[in-house]
């Protein structure tokens, strides 16, 4: 075990792309002192070069690069089949509400606006490991649903849609996972939010709706299955073919 207290099992490979040198520094600082091993890259190209050279088990983003915006990378990150359930958190300067949302959009599954608290930060960072890792919950269930042509295993974290593995990131897996377990019950925005993510996350319902919008169209013919109950939240209902 390490100084940190960290088992080497529970030690997490972090990415950090930023152009700000002090924060870069700070970040490298905190998730060291946390028990990580944080790499950086100061612009876009860096960071592939560090991805082309070995998979993080996190990101984390800057927007505002100097060769390239963070949502290009993000992009990059996202259609990287080997990538796509990697993590990303956005850490920027840009705290509107659509600047959220775009970045939902393109696949970040956190969003933290600066100034920051690095303790804050540190939290957010170790409850998307949990989930990357499955350490979330009863993890551990070697669980496997299918229904027509959708299969879900939890235990491998793999959906497929007729036959045809679809990559979902870690937060749409969460949610997919979160809704088959109540299957035909109703389930709030709120209840999600705090399931899902398990502390407390700015966006509020606009964060559930993006992302879910994101896991509807990687569903394919299997989206309708996911009904949103309006005013109310979402439910899983397999063999529907039209939403509330």
């Amino acid at each position: 075990m390490s100084a940190s207290g960290r088992k080497p099992s529970d030690r997490a490979r972090i990415l950090i792309v930023e152009d700000e040198p002090d924060i870069l520094h700070l970040l490298r600082y905190h998730f060291q002192e946390a028990g990580h091993d944080p790499s950086t890259a100061a612009n876009g190209a860096e960071a592939l070069g560090e991805l082309g050279r070995q998979r993080p088990d996190l990101v984390i983003l800057d927007l505002m690069l100097p060769d390239m915006h963070g949502l290009s990378l993000c992009k990059r990150i996202r259609s990287n089949p080997g990538m796509q359930d990697v993590p990303v958190l956005m850490l920027t300067a840009l705290g509107q509400e659509e600047d959220r949302i775009t970045g939902f959009e393109t696949g970040a599954d956190d969003y933290v606006v600066k100034p920051f608290s690095p303790r804050e930060l540190l939290l957010r960072v170790e409850s998307l490991l949990r989930r990357a890792r499955g350490f979330s919950q009863e993890a551990g269930e070697d669980e496997v649903y299918e229904h027509g042509g959708l299969r879900i295993d939890s235990g491998a974290y793999r959906v497929t849609v007729d036959g045809e593995q679809t990559g979902l990131t870690t937060t749409e897996f969460q949610l997919l996972r979160a809704l088959l377990r109540a299957s035909g019950r109703v389930l709030t925005r709120e209840q999600l939010l705090q399931e899902v993510w398990g502390y407390e996350f700015e966006g509020y319902d606009r964060t559930v709706d993006t992302h879910l919008h994101r896991l509807r169209h990687k569903l394919g013919p299997y989206a309708a299955w996911i009904q949103t109950v309006r005013g109310v939240g979402y439910r899983f209902n397999p063999g529907m073919d039209h939403s509330c």
